[in-house]
């Protein structure tokens, strides 16, 4: 069997992938302040379950995400202006971003292995994204960054995969795409025409539709499998964690 092209470019999503944003207390904190009574175990169940839930084609808008969870977080329907404010707060102070413990081992290696990276995230802007990569340290690694704030266009939309790849001047079938979320990153860029793979912290490691790992050190082994004729399922990909 022939080998594929090599995945010269290799683009990730930044929040949930990159870089932990997931400050609970700070959000439960903002959330009091808009009297909405809720508990940080509340609030980090809620998100998560709203996540899951909105990971479709059809895009919930941000502060429909954000009413949903704050409503299931509180236990009582929050109105959009309540949820609206507590967006001002959230972009007014922001809490921690830190980064992931596989994050920088993973740049590492994929910049030792010729490849070429890429950010690809559906945030407030290009400008905000590039902040959060100075300030964990891991800016450098980058050759472009993409956000939906800055491009009018959001994931899963196939359109923003296409920029990405236009402006590192490869082909879709020579990117890769990694995200933490199954739909809106995996499949979606699969559906733009990119490989793929599922970034689930949580999982198990054994989802076949969209493939999963559950660590970024897994990400270089599955990559150099890829360009290999067999297309088996890389086993010692699941130990390199």
């Amino acid at each position: 069997m022939p080998t594929r092209p090599r995945l010269m470019v290799v683009l990730f999503d930044l929040g949930g992938t990159l870089v932990d944003y997931h400050d609970y207390a700070h959000w439960t904190e903002l959330a009091r302040r808009c009297f909405v009574p809720v508990e940080e175990e509340e609030m980090a169940h809620a998100f998560h379950e709203v996540e899951r839930a909105t990971d479709t084609r059809e895009r919930v808008p941000y502060t429909e995400f954000w009413r949903r969870t704050l409503s299931l977080a509180s236990g009582r329907e929050v109105e959009r202006p309540i949820a609206q404010r507590f967006i001002e707060l959230v972009r007014e102070t922001p809490g921690f971003n830190r980064l992931y413990s596989d994050t920088r081992r993973c740049l590492e290696d994929l910049e030792s292995a010729g490849r070429r990276l890429g950010v690809v995230s559906n945030s407030s802007s290009e400008a905000r994204c590039r902040t959060i990569l100075h300030e964990t340290a891991i800016l450098p690694f980058f050759e472009k960054v993409l956000s939906s704030g800055t491009e009018g266009v959001e994931k899963p939309d196939p359109e923003i995969f296409h920029r990405a790849v236009a402006r590192m001047g490869v082909r879709p079938e020579e990117a890769f795409y990694v995200g933490n979320l199954a739909f809106t990153d995996a499949e979606a860029a699969r559906e733009a025409g990119l490989s793929s793979i599922w970034l689930n912290r949580a999982g198990t490691g054994m989802s076949e539709d969209p493939p999963e790992i559950t660590s970024l050190l897994e990400l270089p082994l599955w990559l150099r499998h890829l360009e290999r004729p067999s297309r088996e399922k890389p086993a010692i990909a699941r130990r390199a964690a």
